[in-house]
């Protein structure tokens, strides 16, 4: 298509900025990035939507256009939603280099423009295959009722005789086939395999699809991502297109289909992601609360609220567990939090469900690194005990585990904590302390993918919310007043390199580099903090003092 049909169609909301004479340009494809130097994800001929957050000065324009004109990209389109009116030193550096510039008003999604561009792409590539697609766009975009990613893996096997799965990072089945002559359905170590596979392929910046052969089948693997942000930031909660067939001798017609399908595709994520936003914020007010010790009484109207929107139809307050995952980077330049978040609302499903929307009872927040869940447990066993049924850590690894490593790969590590289960406001404090003690002993065992249960910790953890506010007060200043007076004197920092020393499990380099501190000079302070107080920090006693110290202060 030219992107002069861009400019004819009224419902795009697109406004030419400049560049009228290069309207003939033939776009080839739509990305949309807010990354300051996208060259890598760009093969030319591409419509670049940007919403600019890349922009945080007039110089940014003239680098970033300077490095989409090199790539050949058809055109860029800005968004108003962000900044208002497009800067000028925007539209005049897209002068200068001849790239064609729209603004794209605030009422339009830049999703709606990426649809048009695929379904317009893929009906003029694929000649008659284009018919399909546009089956999959009315079918995709009519809500509910449509069906969703099924209805499109039916029309992929129904017209052009593909067997086609999408999956979750960890291989669970988020649609399949559901034509009676589909086949043989994908096993669940199959798929985890092939997730396995996609995840390996996917962190060496190889482009998709990837193709694999396992079980005497050949499959080609397609990501279903949003392109241009760190792979580390999507990597293990993107879903794929898992295709029965080898993509390798494919011509380029089908592939640019394929390609449409899965953009079509992440339309049916982008709801899953907004039908989560309430149990997020359910979560996270219910967090704050927890951690910032608010009365009981406050934090059960808070469940009162949270448990219809999790169990619709329970007539009871359930039980409750809490869950605590930790993703971590080596370096710590990529945001942790997120993407916990996104593996907690997929391990905590039962992977024997399949669907977008298995997790709608679920709700998780993020903080930093940290995810938090709060899982409710409905249904004690015939003993009323609600642990015979709750979530044992063991079991959150048996399918996740090789799949989740590989997407790690050597950079990158995932540890667990599980707390017992509660029935009642005033014991969620004590199992959020729990999970997180549980996670640092997931944290100290080798491995990239690692987890660790309430039975496995010693019961002082349950009481540290309990503890007499004069215990409390005799305790943490008998180990950290000396720290607190040190660092008032002569802004040391004692007790944040403390912390921080504790959280990443008394790893030197990890530590230096949260801190962005020399080894040396962490050791200098951990030294200081030895002096001052008596204790030392090699001993896991007085390690454990200083933890209980800190979480009682």
């Amino acid at each position: 298509m030219r992107l002069r049909a861009l400019l004819d169609t009224r419902t795009l909301g697109l406004r030419l900025l400049g560049g009228e004479d290069e309207l003939d340009r033939t776009v080839r494809g739509v990305m949309t990035t807010d990354l300051r130097d996208p060259s890598r994800y760009l093969s030319g001929g591409e419509l670049v939507l940007t919403g600019l957050a890349w922009r945080r000065e007039p110089e940014d324009s003239e680098r970033f256009v300077r490095i989409l004109a090199a790539a050949n990209v058809a055109g860029l389109a800005a968004g108003e939603a962000e900044l208002g009116a497009i800067p000028d030193d925007l539209v005049q550096a897209c002068l200068r280099h001849r790239l064609p510039l729209f603004a794209v008003e605030e009422a339009v999604s830049f999703a709606s423009i990426t649809e048009h561009v695929v379904r317009q792409v893929s009906s003029e590539r694929a000649g008659d295959l284009a018919a399909v697609v546009d089956r999959h766009r009315r079918l995709m975009t009519s809500g509910p009722a449509g069906g969703g990613p099924e209805v499109v893996l039916d029309l992929l096997g129904s017209d052009l005789d593909l067997r086609a799965w999408v999956l979750s990072p960890t291989g669970r089945q988020i649609a399949g086939s559901t034509l009676a002559d589909s086949g043989p359905e994908l096993s669940g170590e199959l798929a985890a395999r092939l997730a396995g596979e996609h995840l390996a392929a996917a962190r060496t910046g190889r482009r998709g699809p990837h193709r694999v052969t396992l079980a005497g089948s050949t499959y080609s693997l397609f990501p279903i991502r949003y392109e241009g942000r760190d792979l580390r930031q999507t990597v293990l909660s993107d879903w794929l297109l898992a295709v029965e067939a080898d993509a390798g001798d494919w011509p380029e017609e089908r592939l640019d289909l394929l390609h449409g399908v899965t953009q079509l595709i992440a339309v049916e994520r982008d709801r899953r992601d907004a039908a989560r936003t309430v149990r997020r914020r359910l979560a996270q007010e219910v967090l704050e609360l927890v951690q910032t010790g608010a009365p009981p009484a406050e934090i059960a109207a808070r469940l009162r609220v949270a448990a219809p929107v999790l169990l619709p139809g329970l007539g009871t307050a359930p039980h409750w567990q809490i869950v605590v995952a930790r993703v971590e980077w080596e370096g710590g330049d990529v945001p942790g939090g997120p993407v916990a978040q996104s593996l907690l609302e997929e391990m905590l499903v039962d992977p024997g469900t399949s669907g977008p929307e298995p997790s709608d009872r679920i709700a998780v927040a993020h903080t930093g690194d940290e995810a938090v869940a709060l899982v409710p447990l409905p249904v004690p066993d015939e003993s009323g005990d609600p642990s015979a049924t709750g979530l044992h850590a063991e079991e959150l690894l048996t399918l996740v585990q090789e799949p989740l490593g590989r997407g790690l790969a050597d950079d990158g590590r995932l540890t667990v904590g599980v707390s017992a289960s509660v029935h009642s406001a005033e014991g969620l404090r004590g199992a959020l302390e729990e999970a997180r003690h549980a996670r640092r002993v997931a944290a100290a065992r080798p491995g990239r993918v690692c987890a660790a249960g309430h039975e496995e910790l010693a019961s002082h953890v349950l009481l540290l919310p309990f503890v007499p506010d004069d215990v409390r007060r005799a305790f943490t200043a008998r180990l950290l007043d000396p720290l607190r007076d040190y660092d008032r004197r002569h802004r040391a920092e004692l007790i944040p390199t403390l912390e921080a020393f504790l959280d990443c499990d008394g790893s030197w380099t990890r530590c230096a580099t949260r801190l962005h501190l020399h080894v040396n000079t962490l050791r200098y302070r951990v030294g200081r903090i030895e002096q001052l107080t008596g204790r030392d920090l090699s001993r896991l006693e007085d390690k454990l003092d200083f933890f209980l110290a800190l979480r009682m202060s």
